[in-house]
């Protein structure tokens, strides 16, 4: 059911030094900006030949991420996510498979433009896993 792992999202305290990091030592590609109000985040995508990395930085008190980075001061890896051909047969499949789907099980729109949902981390070896129809 899954397809190609579409990015690993690293939480970031320092937005800008991640970027900076990422194109000067490693000669990413690293894209603009991008604010997520219904998220709760900024975004940059690294454009890497086979995937993405994608950096969250917080955007406002209550997002998830400034949550995280509490927790883990130097950032880390957040979530992994995967491509779906459909995502309502994909979340129709984990809920019968007896994964919880977080939020309302109803997709949002992530920062690719595309319907995403996340899964319980408990449900997958302690792995936040984001599925994003392709």
């Amino acid at each position: 059911m899954i397809g190609r792992l579409n990015h690993v999202a690293i939480a970031v305290p320092d937005l800008d030094a991640a970027c900076a990091q990422y194109r000067d030592a490693l000669g990413a590609s690293v894209g603009a900006p991008q604010d997520e109000p219904d998220h709760g985040v900024t975004v940059v995508f690294v454009e890497l030949p086979n995937t993405k990395i994608e950096f969250l930085h917080p955007l406002g008190a209550d997002s998830p991420i400034a949550a995280f980075l509490e927790k883990n001061p130097a950032g880390g890896i957040h979530h992994i996510c995967y491509e779906v051909d459909d995502i309502l047969t994909a979340r129709d499949r984990m809920v019968e498979t007896g994964a919880r789907v977080l939020g309302s099980g109803e997709p949002k729109i992530g920062a690719h433009g595309k319907p995403v949902l996340f899964l319980h981390p408990k449900d997958f070896m302690g792995t936040l896993v984001e599925l994003e129809q392709a």
